[in-house]
């Protein structure tokens, strides 16, 4: 991406978490446009130049992700396999173990019923964005060949289960070691799983 991009990008991520601890901090429904546009430094004019609701605002985070995921995969050396690609485009965005609770609390924040359409909304997207980007490194489109979609949705699945996986593992399990293990099982085409011993009583 130009510099131009970029900064695009950050502003949008920007707001975001802004409007992100404001409902986490007051709730969704006691946070206004104008105190997000103040808390990230900007006017609620150029709020509006990025997002058409608050609700749109505090669900971006995770589409902000993975434009970066989309733009790291199209940087990838072409004679790369997509899979590994993909795994390597992934990983990157989650270097750094983060904070368990952190991520509870934003996990449960999505729960809201005033937020629940947009996360769809965001989930849906999410994946658009990814398969648009694998479409464009192997030379397709979605509107024609379904296999970017299925790669995208498949990668976007696995990646909620290992965070999941991850939130409530005991003892607890490193973020990062849990999504490659997601992943590159997900790129081997989930084999037979080795046969394990019963639990004794």
């Amino acid at each position: 991406m130009g510099l131009r991009e970029r900064k695009k990008l950050a502003a949008r991520a920007a707001l975001s978490w802004a409007a992100l601890r404001l409902a986490m901090e007051h709730g969704p429904e006691n946070v206004r446009v104008e105190q997000i546009a103040a808390e990230a430094g900007v006017s609620p004019r150029t709020f509006n130049n990025y997002f058409s609701s608050k609700e749109e605002a505090i669900c971006a985070i995770g589409l902000d992700r993975q434009e970066r995921v989309r733009a790291a995969l199209l940087e990838r050396p072409a004679e790369e396999p997509l899979w590994e690609a993909v795994i390597t485009s992934v990983l990157e965005q989650y270097e750094g173990e983060p904070d368990r609770e952190m991520v509870a609390r934003v996990r449960m924040q999505m729960c809201h019923p005033s937020l629940q359409g947009e996360h769809l909304k965001a989930r849906a997207e999410i994946e658009r964005v990814l398969a648009e980007g694998i479409a464009e490194r192997i030379g397709t489109d979605i509107r024609s060949d379904m296999y970017p979609s299925l790669v995208a949705a498949a990668v976007s699945s696995a990646t909620r289960v290992a965070m999941n996986h991850w939130l409530n593992s005991e003892p607890p399990a490193e973020l990062l070691s849990t999504l490659t293990e997601a992943l590159r099982s997900l790129a081997a085409g989930l084999p037979q799983p080795p046969r394990r011993k019963k639990p004794s009583c």
